[in-house]
């Protein structure tokens, strides 16, 4: 039987039409191919097209874990490895890979357009916590990540980037803004993008089409290998976080676990708890299920849609999305 996703469609162009997205992509697939692919909306007279690319904020975290992961089957390094490794004077050093994955490190976060270089901030930033006994969502960890994997393979995190986007067929994906569509709201949230792109920020830096992150999604589906084996992506989907305190000021967060850079949601708002995916400041969605076999990709370009003068559930679309039959 041929699924189709008529509601998750409609739910996409009514919240572009009514101005509470200026616009949207919205793309499906299964191990087997594209299942639905559609763009909506025209924003200061561009009309929106599947081919578009979009600034994908946090969507950046899995596909820099997915970097990394490549790294770990090459028997370069684990998820035990610690940051003291690459950077032995950082009063963090003890954090290993895996709490600097999932949020766990306990380093004292900065602003994602701070402007100052991320590996000087990393290598003096301190420590709020014991690495391992809270979780603090935390953008600055990733330089750490990256940090050990330069280390560890003696080659530029963009360079293997790029080794992930060449296997997964993910063309458009990079961390060049070019031609991406404008981020909205970014000057009520007092932000400057700018500076995640010049810092090619390995937490919320890279640029992509609904194309990539289907090819993505798609390989990871098919369990081919192309990106990573299975084995590891199931390692992958393994909670670091279950149990632990949430010190968050968004008290959603405390239905959401994290595995190695996978978001693994848990609201009670959601159907399926088998996700796991990743949002993005700027509203993008990335999300694979492995009860319905499904990817579902959002692109869209207003921070913080979720807030309550705009009021978009994103779980709404999931919901249509995933229940689709």
């Amino acid at each position: 039987m041929t699924r189709t996703f008529g509601h998750a469609i409609d739910w996409m162009r009514a919240r572009v039409d009514s101005g509470q997205l200026p616009t949207g992509v919205l793309g499906v697939c299964s191990a087997d191919g594209v299942l639905a692919l559609e763009a909506f909306g025209t924003d200061g007279g561009r009309p929106a097209t599947v081919d578009d690319r979009y600034a994908l904020y946090s969507v950046t975290k899995p596909l820099t874990g997915l970097v990394i992961a490549r790294a770990i089957e090459r028997g370069l390094l684990t998820s035990e490895t610690p940051l003291r490794v690459a950077l032995p004077q950082a009063p963090a050093g003890a954090a290993t890979l895996g709490q600097l994955l999932s949020h766990t490190s306990g380093i004292v976060d900065h602003e994602l357009d701070g402007g100052e270089s991320l590996r000087e901030s990393l290598a003096t930033a301190l420590l709020e916590s014991a690495p391992g006994t809270v979780r603090r969502y935390n953008n600055l960890a990733y330089e750490g990540a990256v940090a050990i994997l330069e280390h560890a393979t003696g080659e530029e995190f963009i360079d293997l980037f790029t080794e992930l986007t060449d296997a997964a067929g993910a063309g458009t994906l990079s961390f060049d803004p070019a031609d991406a569509h404008e981020i909205h709201d970014a000057d009520l949230a007092g932000h400057d993008p700018s500076l995640v792109f010049a810092a090619r920020h390995p937490a919320a830096g890279a640029v992509g089409s609904v194309h990539d992150l289907l090819a993505i999604g798609q390989s990871l589906l098919a369990g081919d290998s192309r990106i990573v084996a299975p084995t590891t992506l199931a390692a992958m989907q393994r909670s670091r976080t279950t149990g632990l305190p949430v010190l968050d000021e968004d008290l959603i967060k405390r239905f959401e676990d994290f595995g190695l850079a996978w978001n693994l949601p848990h609201r009670p708002g959601l159907l399926d708890h088998s996700l796991f995916g990743h949002t993005g400041w700027t509203g993008t969605q990335f999300w694979i299920s492995r009860d319905s076999g499904l990817c579902v990709v959002a692109l869209t370009n207003r921070l913080d849609s979720w807030r309550p003068e705009v009021g978009v559930d994103w779980d709404q679309l999931l919901n249509a999305a995933m229940s689709a039959r």
